[in-house]
């Protein structure tokens, strides 16, 4: 008779504190992540559950306090450092809500450092939800293990936007340019996608004027706006990030 395969180990739930996190410390739970542990998970007291702050790296906790409407937990011992990712900022033009959704929750998995929504003539949605992303990028890293959280920072106009890129800059041109794979490299760098409909012939000028623009092709096929930038940042991340 074969062997019975082995099950896989039991993941331990991960949750994102606002807590300093270090050994020994107290890290008393809100409601929404109490009622997640004790009403949904069923964990109790003695439960062990992994904590991290965005800036300490990854700890196991183990519930000392457990009720319905409170709970406790005690950091035992650091189980990953502070997460180290490529300096990478995704500067897109908000599109729908469940588009925009969408597009943080998958960034944050690929590992991006920023996002920047940026407005633009032809952006339809000029209001951007920031605490919604927020939590929604703090879920996605709850589930795929990362320890820092991405910035997420206010809308801007292309103008302002353009005074101020600090580093290389990867423009993803649906008119044409350099094929992606040849232009990442290494370093700091900020993709700018743009809007559902383009960017206008006066934005493409204005942002190919700048010194460290590089104009980059993302293939043969028309994508929409939220595919566009989620494969830039898949790209560069296999190509000049850390997935290599």
């Amino acid at each position: 008779m074969p062997a019975t395969p082995a099950l896989p180990p039991k993941s331990l739930p991960r949750l994102f504190v606002r807590a300093a996190l270090h050994e020994g410390a107290a890290v008393e739970l809100d409601a929404a992540q109490t009622n997640y542990l004790g009403n949904v998970l069923r964990l109790g007291t003695g439960g062990e559950v992994l904590l991290f702050d965005g800036a300490s790296g990854e700890w196991l906790a183990r519930i000392t306090q457990g009720g319905k409407k409170r709970m406790t937990l005690a950091v035992e011992r650091r189980t990953k450092p502070v997460e180290q990712v490529p300096d990478l900022t995704l500067a897109f033009a908000p599109v729908k809500r469940a588009q925009v959704d969408w597009l943080a929750e998958k960034a944050t998995e690929l590992g991006i450092r920023h996002l920047q929504p940026v407005i633009t003539q032809r952006t339809v949605v000029e209001r951007v939800k920031l605490e919604r992303l927020e939590s929604i990028a703090t879920e996605a890293a709850e589930q795929c293990g990362r320890t820092l959280l991405p910035t997420i920072a206010e809308p801007v106009s292309l103008a302002a936007f353009l005074t101020s890129v600090p580093a290389t800059l990867y423009f993803a041109d649906e008119t044409g340019g350099g094929p992606a794979a040849m232009a990442f490299q290494p370093g700091p760098a900020t993709i700018l996608t743009g809007p559902e409909g383009g960017f206008t012939p006066e934005e493409r000028t204005a942002i190919r004027a700048l010194p460290h623009a590089r104009a980059i092709s993302l293939g043969p096929r028309i994508l929409r706006a939220e595919t566009a930038a989620l494969a830039a940042v898949a790209a560069y991340m296999a190509l000049a990030g850390d997935w290599r």
